[in-house]
């Protein structure tokens, strides 16, 4: 099967969250499994400087609205095996954040998202590129489905392909001002509720939900939530409408880049079977991070943007009461400016407690979450989530919200049997989060039992093998229904 995977962000070239991850690890997986990937991605200042790319001998021509963007094509690719073209455009991805600064959003995201949404297609025609299937991901994308089913509808590359929509986040949606959609070359006819227009607004995400051939998600407990009011951001009623081709896959893991058995990063490697070296990971990364070597506190690891949906607003309202009982923490992430000044304010306020390190490096991630007791993910909503998913290999025990895929991949702690991989709380509030950790701390004080759930943890198989021969059957699906509806 030939399958073009398209993302905004992909790992190592850029990355702001998981969706980069996904974006490595699945193409890497289909193409081993002896499918034909293509990715595309944009061109951003970080991509030269984390991976090489050559630039082809091929420009595109991209109409935005009245006039024509020219940008180049670069190409890479994934460990060998699936190439990476990246969508060269100075202009709209020459800058310092993926979507935004410290300040908010880039005002002009809907003309760089339009732009891409449709230099994905002027791609495929450039290099004679014709996918069987071309998945798309989250709202940067969403555009491009909307343009399979209109403007190129009878270009003979692209007149055969169908679609899958990947939601990783329904609360990014892309809605911008309605004068944004005359950037897009689509006629008015496609400014309706039941197309492109949300509330009198543009949403480049709706192009995803309404056009693309199937949808999906990355858990079974979101794909049950996104069809509800508290989840849906205002598109339930589509989701519900459309709930029949609405699939979930869960993400997986790559274990060849995380697992404790051959981690470059770490001081020592381990497995379920020997863990005694965690400790000496763990005073490694103590000593790094300059963070008391002398006490057996939990050291407490959060790896996350660090915005209001994943939780840190509980984070920073119990964040004295968590030092209080002893905790440490390691916090890596960047985000939203009130957060970034909380914890340099902490750290520097608990030096002997509080780590903080802005933006994402990938060697420290591996440390922490080798030489961490517990990992935090409080989230609001979460489609998924992976970076838990990584510290349970390392057994770095989850402490997570019941929610989509942390609900799906974390088995609560059972005091009664000692069976669990983690601690699970519902209500959103501060007062839940803060007994969930006493609830945690009172089994990391019984060591026998703590050892036994980081050994349950370390066990739970999360491969993107059997995420991946998922996706081939759910692109079959795409293809099936794409011929029924006549594309």
């Amino acid at each position: 099967m030939r399958i073009l995977f398209v993302s905004s962000e992909v790992t190592p070239f850029a990355k702001a969250g998981g969706l980069a991850d996904v974006s490595y690890n699945l193409p890497k997986k289909l193409a081993e499994m002896g499918h034909s990937v293509s990715v595309v991605t944009p061109k951003h200042r970080s991509s030269d400087k984390n991976r090489p790319s050559e630039k082809l001998d091929k420009k595109l021509v991209v109409p935005i609205n009245w006039k024509e963007e020219e940008a180049e094509i670069f190409r890479s690719d994934i460990c060998g095996v699936a190439p990476v073209y990246l969508i060269a455009k100075d202009k709209y991805f020459d800058r310092d954040g993926l979507y935004g600064n410290a300040y908010g959003d880039y005002e002009d995201n809907a003309e760089r998202f339009i732009f891409f949404s449709r230099a994905v297609l002027e791609l495929c025609l450039a290099i004679n590129l014709k996918p069987d299937v071309i998945h798309l991901n989250d709202w940067q994308t969403g555009l491009t489905a909307a343009y399979i089913k209109s403007l190129y509808k009878e270009h003979e590359l692209l007149a055969d392909a169908a679609t899958v929509f990947t939601i990783h986040n329904l609360g990014a949606q892309g809605n911008f001002w309605v004068y944004d959609f005359s950037l897009t070359g689509l006629g008015w006819e496609y400014f309706t509720p039941e197309t492109l227009e949300f509330y009198g607004h543009l949403s480049l995400i709706k192009g995803g939900l309404v056009f693309a051939d199937v949808l999906s998600t990355v858990s079974a407990t979101h794909a049950s939530e996104i069809i509800t009011p508290e989840y849906g951001f205002g598109m339930q009623g589509l989701l519900n409408h459309r709930k029949n081709d609405l699939f979930a896959i869960l993400n997986g893991v790559d274990y060849q880049d995380w697992d404790p058995r051959r981690d470059i990063h770490i001081k020592q490697n381990f497995d379920k079977n020997d863990l005694a070296p965690k400790k000496a990971c763990k005073t490694d990364l103590l000593e790094a991070l300059k963070l008391d070597c002398r006490s057996d506190s939990p050291l407490l690891a959060i790896i996350s943007r660090l915005v209001d949906r994943k939780g840190l607003d509980l984070v920073s309202q119990a964040f004295e009461r968590l030092l209080e009982m002893g905790i440490q923490f390691a916090i890596m992430g960047m985000g939203e400016d009130k957060y970034h000044t909380f914890f340099r304010e902490a750290a520097a306020q608990y030096p002997d407690k509080v780590w903080f390190g802005i933006d994402y490096d990938e060697s420290m991630a591996h440390r922490i979450h080798a030489g961490a007791d517990m990992f935090l993910m409080p989230s609001r909503y979460e489609a998924c989530g992976l970076d838990h998913l990584y510290g349970m290999r390392y057994g770095t025990v989850p402490i997570v919200r019941s929610t989509g895929g942390l609900d799906d991949t974390v088995q609560d702690y059972n005091e009664s049997n000692g069976a669990g991989t983690g601690f699970k709380f519902q209500e959103y509030s501060v007062d839940a989060l803060v007994r969930v950790f006493e609830r945690a701390l009172r089994v990391y004080a019984m060591k026998d039992r703590w050892l036994s759930m980081m050994r349950s943890a370390m066990e739970c198989d999360f491969s993107w093998k059997k995420s991946a021969s998922a996706y081939v059957d759910l692109y079959r699906t795409a293809l099936d229904r794409a011929k029924v509806r006549g594309r």
